[in-house]
Formats: structure tokens, sequence, C-alpha cells
């Protein structure tokens, strides 16, 4: 589908899209979206959604529902697949008349810390949701991929959008080992509980670790990694700083010269590789993105072995840096 083509495009929104206290990927992917299409010429009409997507109560579905009947028939609907993909008895009937495109940035059944029953009922859902969709819009080839093996989409109708990240000077970072970032909601997806116990095995060596993102999602998983960092006795070098934006998250970047990150390919990996950062994610990562770091989110061995090559490197030499800035999508 090309945007040159459309004139007017609905875009449904989580209704948190611009809120600073929850700021994610997704939503930072969602607004660049609507920015985009709008510099293409088309008219936006952007309709925000709240609710506890992927699993809203009936006031939200109700919401969503009356949203999508007063479109007219015929228009061209962008929705986020947090707020699509979990409910089809609410998006299937209107995919009829509506040219419904789903934009995919992970996989529903592939968040970490569901029951295998819940995450394959949330992979069910999706799949009523995906099939009945004109369009699916995939932030990698990677989860382009894995929407085919999951849920038999043609790979025809998958259309790869990977995020990009404004233009930046390259950090001045320090050594590249002692100070370490990591930036996410805290969830049992992006795997902080298992990044500080892969640092405790590193203890000896002098490094220091802030995990920067919203920690009002998964109240009980910030329980368990404060736990954790407390179990080890990393109160003074592990620090849970809450969500940054802009300004401070830009000096963040610009401190460090190595990150962690654990999720899929988005803007949350895309924006440290134009400062020259290097980028270590896990199995999610995008293939294509080069020669980033993998680690399995759920092999404590996979990332201690991470954590320790990254602890230990002392520095991260300037034509590693420089490349990196030059080539964002490829960091050794």
């Amino acid at each position: 589908m090309r945007t040159t083509s459309l004139r007017s495009v609905h875009v449904v929104v989580p209704d948190d899209i611009d809120d600073a206290a929850v700021p994610s990927g997704g939503n930072a992917y969602d607004r660049r979206a609507c920015l985009g299409l709008a510099d293409a010429g088309c008219a936006v009409h952007e309709l925000p959604v709240a609710g506890g997507w992927p699993r809203p109560d009936a006031a939200a579905r109700e919401s969503l529902a009356r949203t999508l009947a007063t479109l007219p028939d015929g228009a061209v609907v962008l929705i986020d697949g947090l707020v699509a993909c979990g409910v089809p008895d609410v998006v299937v009937p209107q995919a009829g008349r509506l040219r419904l495109v789903v934009l995919v940035h992970l996989p529903l059944g592939d968040e970490v810390g569901a029951s295998p029953s819940a995450a394959a009922e949330l992979a069910a859902l999706e799949r009523e949701s995906l099939h009945a969709a004109s369009a699916v819009v995939a932030t990698s080839s990677w989860v382009a991929r894995r929407l085919v093996a999951t849920h038999a989409l043609d790979p025809e109708r998958i259309h790869v959008a990977t995020p990009g990240a404004d233009p930046a000077p390259p950090a001045t970072g320090t050594d590249g080992a002692s100070r370490l970032l990591c930036v996410g909601s805290v969830t049992p997806t992006k795997g902080q509980d298992l990044l500080v116990e892969a640092l405790a095995e590193v203890a000896d060596l002098p490094w220091s670790c802030d995990l920067t993102g919203p920690l009002s999602r998964n109240p009980v998983h910030v329980a368990s990694v404060r736990s954790t960092i407390e179990r080890h006795g990393l109160g003074e070098r592990v620090r849970l700083t809450g969500p940054q934006t802009g300004e401070r998250l830009e000096a963040a970047y610009q401190t460090r010269r190595r990150r962690c990150v654990y999720e899929s390919y988005s803007s949350y990996t895309a924006a440290p590789q134009v400062h020259g950062t290097a980028v270590a994610s896990h199995r999610f990562m995008s293939a294509e993105k080069g020669s980033l770091q993998p680690a399995n989110p759920q092999s404590h061995d996979s990332v201690c072995c991470l954590a320790q090559r990254n602890a230990r490197r002392r520095y991260i030499p300037r034509d590693t840096a420089a490349a990196a800035s030059r080539h964002p999508g490829t960091i050794a």
C-alpha cells in the first residue's frame, strides 16, 4: 500500500501514545508514523482509544467498536496491533467494509511472563484479527517471519517498515564498559531480572547500570527486580531510574558507549545506534540489522555470557564508534 495513493488515513492508537510517564518504542513508532503519513500528504485522523490493551474491559471494547463504526465505508484504518489483535470480536465485523491495516510491533503470544495457555489464547485471537485485515505492517523482518510462521499469513500481505531515528552526534561515552544503560519498560519481556542476575556474576568488575523505563506496567515484576538487586547487594550499582525522555534520555545516551536492550527491533534500538552506541539485544532483534549481539532473554547463561563480555571490554575502539554512526544497523 503506497502512501502516495492515499488521501485520508484513520490511525487508531492507545490513548497513552504521548504520555511521558509511560514512554515506549511502540508509542514512539506510532507517533512518527502519524507524522510521516502527514508529511507524505495524507490527511491523518488520529483516534486514541483508552483501555488495558490487549485485554481491555467491556467499556474499552465498546468504545473501540463505536470508534470503528463511525468511520465511512472504504476508509483506510491503520490500527496498532496492541489494540486490534486481542479483540477480533470487535475488529473482524468491521473488516468487510473498512480497509484495515494492522501494525504489529511484537506478536502477542511472544510476550514473556504469560502462562502457556494465556499465550496460546492471545495468539489465537491475534491470528483471527490478522487474517481479517487487508494488510499487516511489521516493524522488522523478524516480526514478519514470525507472523508467517505463527499465523500462516501470506507473506505478500505483510509489509516491513523498520523504525528510524533522528540524526544525533556520536556519544562521548565513558570507557565503554563501566557504565551500562538498559532502556525499556520494566517487564518480563525486557528481562531486566536476568540482566541483574548476570551482572551479579561480574560484581568484581567496576561497572554500574541504569535500568531506565516505566515502572508501572508490571508492578509485580518491578518488585521482583528490586528484590534481585537487593539480594545481590547491588543497590549502589543498579538503579531503577523510571522513565526518561527528551533531553534526559539524550544525556543518558551521551554518557554511555555500551547499552543493553532486550526487545524486538524498535526505536529503542535504533536511537542508540545513531549515537554510535553499541547495542546488546536478545533473540527478538531483526536479523537483517547486522552483527548486533544476540542473547536468549529466557536463558540466564546466555545473558550472563553477554553481560560478562560487555563488562570485561574496557573500551570501544574509535573506529567501531565511527562505524556505528555511519551505519546504524551494524554494530559490532
